[in-house]
């Protein structure tokens, strides 16, 4: 479980990014980090990836203080996909798998480290890409061996900061099914931060809404997409349609 304590954020001149929060994300399953733009998602996932300094309040990842804890010891609890994950050498997609591999091998990959990377090209169907350069390949395939190299990363905790982006309707809904898959089979945590709340529906366990850098709701789909608390949230006043059972929020109209 990742326990965050009173975390309070803000920038030089004094401007609160984030506000005292406090709250919980349960181990296992697929937590979705949702709100507005300047919400504080991304920097709430900042200070739990450790890509930020906490300035006050604490982060526990399994009775863990991320402040405290080894470089390498925490690189074999959690795994990250940034939103800057922009690959441009000439790496082959077999040795961007192995690159997240290097916490255990330290650039001298064993067989166990070949054999984790050659499962993970057929569990995300890219053996055929193996040898391809990653600035060659599309969109879709490239984020897709992104999710893989944190995969392959082995740790309990998977953190995707919006995943999603600039993918289109097919590659979204195969990357959250993948997701899902990952956490259903391998009992992983993963933690992504969404922008399409109907995703978080779909594929999440738990779902944290962020406003004005202050979480506003937290709780299971079902129970906390109702058209008041999205009001809340995203300040529109709009219908939900339940479809086989999840709450599909219909903004589009």
């Amino acid at each position: 479980m990742i326990t965050i304590e009173h975390l309070h954020y803000q920038l030089a001149g004094g401007t609160p990014i984030l506000k005292d929060i406090t709250t919980h994300i349960p181990k296992g399953g697929i937590t979705a980090l949702v709100g507005p733009n300047g919400a504080g998602k991304s920097t709430l996932f900042a200070h739990i990836a450790r890509l930020q300094t906490i300035q006050q309040g604490k982060i526990l990842i399994d009775q863990l203080d991320v402040s405290k804890t080894p470089i390498d010891e925490m690189a074999k609890k959690i795994a990250i996909l940034r939103q800057d994950n922009t690959v441009n050498s000439r790496i082959t997609v077999e040795r961007m798998l192995m690159f997240g591999r290097y916490p255990y091998h330290k650039g001298r990959p064993r067989t166990e480290d070949v054999e984790i990377v050659n499962a993970t090209l057929e569990q995300f169907q890219l053996v055929d890409l193996r040898e391809r350069f990653m600035t060659e390949l599309s969109g879709g395939q490239r984020q897709r061996v992104m999710v893989a190299m944190v995969f392959c990363q082995s740790t309990d905790y998977l953190l995707l900061d919006e995943p999603l982006n600039n993918l289109d309707m097919y590659h979204s809904r195969q990357l959250m099914q993948q997701l899902r898959h990952i956490a259903d089979t391998y009992q992983r945590t993963i933690v992504v931060v969404l922008h399409d709340i109907n995703y978080a529906s779909a594929y999440a366990d738990y779902i944290i809404g962020m406003k004005s850098g202050e979480v506003i709701l937290e709780g299971k789909p079902t129970a906390v997409l109702t058209e008041h608390n999205l009001e809340r949230l995203f300040g529109v006043n709009v219908p939900i349609v339940m479809i086989n059972g999840y709450p599909m929020v219909m903004h589009y109209l």
